[in-house]
C-alpha cells in the first residue's frame, strides 16, 4: 500500500491532536535573555528596527537565547487543485498546476532561482493535484483526491479528507526537520487556489467578501466581480461569516469545519505544516495570500501556533493585508509580490536569518571594550 492509502482519517486526527497538545506558548525568560543581551550590543537600543522583535520571539519559541541560526532552510510547495475553477474564477486551465509542478522539479520556475540563491531546499508535495505525476526526485506523492469539489456547490472537502491532508503538512514538516532543516518555508501551486483562500480569510476575520477577494493571476473586472460573489455564495452556502457583523468562532472543529467547506487540499496540508513547525518549536516562514489563509485555520486550531510564524511578506493580495493584521505579524518584505510558490518567503529568509545571527555574533559593550551611551566617550561605530 502507498502513503496516502494508509494513512486513514482516524490516524490522521491521532497524528494532529499530539500535535496541537505539543504546541505551547512562547518561553517569556528566553524572551527577557534575549531583550537584556539585545540591550548589550554595540549599537544603539532599537537600531535595527522590526529585525530586533524579530530573534526575541525565535528566542522565546526554542526556549534559549540566543535562539539556533535558522538554517539550512527547507521550502514545501504543497500542490492541489480546485473544483471551484469551474466557475470561471480564473483565466488559467486547470492543466497548469500539473504543469508547474513539472517546472518546479526541473528546477525552471522563479521558487528555485530564489531557492539556489539563498542555499534552501525545494521539496513539492502533491496532494491534490488532478493529473496522475510520474515519480521524480523531489516530489512527494501524498495525493488526498484529484482536486478538491466546487465548493459553491458543496463541502469543498470531507471531515476526514481535510485531516488527512492536515497530517500531510504535519509530517511534511516532521521529516524535514528531522533531515535537519532548522527553519521552514511555505510554498503553494493551485490554479484558482486565490478563490478558496479568500473564502477562507472572511470566513476567520469576519471581513466581507469584497474587502478580502484580489484578482490572482490577474483577472478583468468582469471575472473579478464575479469571484467576489462566488466568495460570497459559498460562505452564505456553508454558514460562514460574511461581514455583516458575525465573530467567527474558534476552536479545532471550526478550523476543520471551515477548511473542509471552502478551502484546498493544499491549505490544510499548509495549516499542518504550520502546526507541525510550531509544535516542534522550528520557525516557519509564510509565503503570501496562500499560507496566510492556511495560518488563520492553524491560529483557530491552536492559537500559540501564531508565535512559530514569520509574516515574510506582504502580498499585494488585499486579504494578505488582513491576514496578517489578524494574526498580529507584521511583514518583512513588501515588494507588491503575488507569484506564491514560496517566493516571498524565500526574499525574507536572508532578514530573518542576520536578525538571529546577531545575537550570536554582535559583541557587547563589554567584550568590545566600547563605552555606553552617557560615558562621556565618543566612538564613531556608534551610530544613529
Amino acid at each position: 500500500m502507498s502513503w496516502e492509502s494508509d494513512l486513514t482519517a482516524e490516524a490522521a486526527a491521532s497524528v494532529i491532536e499530539e500535535t496541537v497538545a505539543a504546541v505551547g506558548p512562547l518561553d517569556e525568560a528566553a524572551m527577557r535573555d534575549a531583550r537584556e543581551h539585545q540591550a548589550r550590543l554595540t549599537k544603539p537600543p532599537g537600531s535595527l528596527g522590526v529585525l530586533e522583535d524579530l530573534p526575541v520571539r525565535l528566542a522565546g519559541l526554542a526556549g534559549t537565547c540566543p535562539p539556533p541560526l535558522p538554517e539550512p532552510a527547507a521550502v514545501a510547495v504543497f500542490a492541489a487543485d480546485h473544483g471551484v475553477h469551474a466557475q470561471g474564477v480564473s483565466p488559467w486551465p486547470q492543466e497548469v498546476t500539473a504543469q508547474m509542478v513539472a517546472n518546479f522539479l526541473a528546477g525552471g520556475a522563479v521558487v528555485n532561482a530564489f531557492a539556489a540563491q539563498v542555499g534552501a531546499t525545494v521539496t513539492v508535495v502533491d496532494v491534490g493535484v488532478a493529473a496522475d505525476l510520474p515519480a521524480a526526485p523531489g516530489l512527494l506523492p501524498r495525493k488526498i483526491a484529484p482536486g478538491t469539489a466546487d465548493l459553491t456547490l458543496g463541502p469543498a472537502m470531507t471531515a476526514g479528507q481535510a485531516r488527512r491532508a492536515m497530517a500531510v503538512g504535519i509530517e511534511t514538516a516532521r521529516d524535514l526537520a528531522g533531515s535537519g532543516a532548522r527553519c521552514l518555508l511555505t510554498g503553494d501551486m493551485g490554479i484558482a487556489n486565490t478563490t478558496a483562500s479568500a473564502a477562507l480569510i472572511a470566513a476567520f476575520t469576519g471581513l466581507p467578501a469584497e474587502r478580502v477577494t484580489g484578482r490572482g493571476t490577474g483577472i478583468d473586472d468582469a471575472t473579478h466581480a464575479r469571484k467576489v460573489e462566488i466568495v460570497r455564495a459559498a460562505l452564505a452556502r456553508h454558514a460562514l461569516p460574511a461581514g455583516d457583523g458575525d465573530t467567527p468562532d474558534g476552536g479545532t472543529e471550526y478550523g476543520l469545519r471551515v477548511l473542509a467547506a471552502v478551502g484546498g487540499f493544499e491549505h490544510a496540508a499548509l495549516a499542518g505544516f504550520i502546526l507541525g513547525g510550531a509544535a516542534l518549536r522550528v520557525p516557519v516562514v509564510l509565503d503570501g495570500v496562500i499560507a496566510g489563509a492556511a495560518a488563520l485555520a492553524a491560529a483557530a486550531i491552536a492559537p500559540d501556533a501564531v508565535a512559530a510564524c514569520v509574516a515574510g511578506h506582504r502580498s499585494a493580495e488585499p486579504g494578505h493585508s488582513a491576514t496578517v493584521d489578524h494574526l498580529g505579524l507584521r511583514p518583512l518584505v513588501d515588494l507588491e509580490l503575488r507569484l506564491g510558490e514560496g517566493t516571498g518567503a524565500l526574499l525574507a529568509l536572508p532578514l530573518v536569518q542576520s536578525a538571529v545571527r546577531v545575537l550570536h555574533e554582535v559583541a557587547t559593550f563589554d567584550s568590545a571594550g566600547v563605552s555606553g551611551k552617557g560615558s562621556g566617550q565618543s566612538h564613531g561605530m556608534i551610530t544613529e
